[in-house]
């Protein structure tokens, strides 16, 4: 595939805390309208990977490009203009309490100048687009369920219609129906909206329905990737056991994770 045929590309990237490295060599490219799932177990790095696409961390060495521009080390008027073609669920949805359901939806639009009355409306449309009525619009999040809560999440993610969109763990703490309702809407939405999307999860059902090519992270690294369909037959230890749910295999479960 040629450059321009990437939207994001991550070149042995290289974080670490002092003396613990998170991400060592880390390599990861993701074709411009493809969905990718980032699998592996708690504290491997996948949040810490999401943190340096978004800017939040500045890795120590290695490249991350996204639509061809290098993105470590460039100022903050550059990097803004780079997040302002990304939209983020978060786990948990991160819902302000004191904004009402569409002030949520509409937060980084007002916040970009768009008026009130233009963004209220771009917030219904994408509430309407994740199965939510005009009914729920201005409650708080307090009434809402853990479910509602990710859909308005989901909603506010694709509010700007972004080219990328990053899901950090959408399934945590929902039960599987609801869980598998948001996958189906993850699926809906990157579809409608075009984008390219980038899933972090531990959760294999979400990770089959949504991805169109799957990655694991072990020990700082992606250790195998490919098509979704290939998993089962990946050939590597590590994800044979991370996929199946088994406790005897190469990874070693600790207190820790």
């Amino acid at each position: 595939m040629a450059e321009t045929d990437f939207k994001i590309r991550m070149k042995s990237v290289r974080k670490q805390f002092g003396l613990k490295v998170v991400l060592d060599d880390f390599n990861l490219d993701i074709a411009t309208g493809e969905s990718v799932v980032v699998i592996g177990g708690s504290g491997v790095g996948k949040s810490v990977m999401l943190k340096c696409l978004l800017g939040v961390l500045r890795p120590e060495s290695g490249s991350i490009t996204i639509n061809g521009e290098e993105t470590i080390g460039i100022s903050s008027t550059r990097r803004d203009r780079v997040n302002d073609k990304v939209g983020m669920l978060f786990q948990g949805a991160a819902l302000f309490d004191s904004q009402s359901v569409w002030e949520n939806v509409a937060f980084g639009l007002i916040a970009r100048g768009t008026l009130r009355k233009d963004a209220r409306d771009i917030a219904v449309a994408k509430l309407a687009l994740v199965g939510l009525g005009s009914e729920v619009v201005d409650l708080y999040p307090e009434s809402l369920s853990g479910g509602m809560k990710k859909r308005v999440g989901l909603a506010r993610a694709i509010a700007s219609d972004p080219e990328i969109i990053f899901f950090d763990e959408p399934t945590t703490g929902l039960d599987p129906i609801m869980g598998d309702i948001i996958n189906d809407l993850i699926v809906h939405c990157v579809e409608e909206t075009g984008a390219t999307a980038l899933t972090i999860t531990h959760d294999m059902q979400s990770a089959r329905k949504i991805a169109d090519k799957i990655a694991m992270i072990y020990d700082g690294k992606i250790i195998w990737a490919g098509p979704t369909d290939d998993i089962d037959q990946s050939g590597n230890p590590f994800v044979d056991q991370f996929i199946r749910g088994q406790i005897d295999g190469p990874i070693q479960a600790t207190a820790e994770a």
